[in-house]
């Protein structure tokens, strides 16, 4: 029984580790949410939002990018439809950052200079853009300082 009880303590904590370590994107307007891993390979894009690992992922520009459409997650598949304006949640194990779209884009693949660090808090979603191998749409959001 001993054994029994460890094993039940130990599903506890990793319950309350997965709480804390709490990694999403939320955008009302697509009726997004959506979980984010580290990096953008391939295996992370298939079932997660992958996070550009050369940016931040609290403090200036944080990098993500998503399939929007072809594989059986595409968590940007709506990302077309945004607008200046609309909200953006970002919440991390540090807390949660509201941003606010100021750019929507179509940049070229080889286009890197949107994931570029920043002071100001900023949130850049990246994904492809349908029949266009070499271009990407861009939407970035700026933080809104709520008081």
């Amino acid at each position: 029984m001993k054994n029994n009880e460890s094993k039940e303590k130990q599903s506890e904590g990793t319950k309350e580790e997965i709480k804390e370590d709490i990694w999403q994107i939320e955008i009302p307007k697509i009726n997004l949410v959506a979980p984010i891993s580290e990096g953008t390979s391939q295996e992370v894009m298939l079932e997660f939002v992958g996070h550009f690992e050369n940016t931040s992922k609290w403090k200036g520009n944080v990098g993500l990018a998503a399939h929007n459409r072809g594989y059986p997650i595409n968590y940007f598949a709506r990302l077309k439809e945004l607008k200046n304006g609309d909200k953006l949640i970002y919440k991390t194990k540090y807390g949660i950052r509201k941003y606010a779209v100021k750019t929507v884009k179509i940049i070229k693949d080889t286009d890197w200079s949107y994931l570029q660090k920043t002071k100001e808090n900023k949130i850049t979603l990246i994904t492809c853009v349908e029949n266009k191998p070499n271009q990407r749409l861009c939407i970035q959001g700026l933080e809104i300082k709520e008081e």
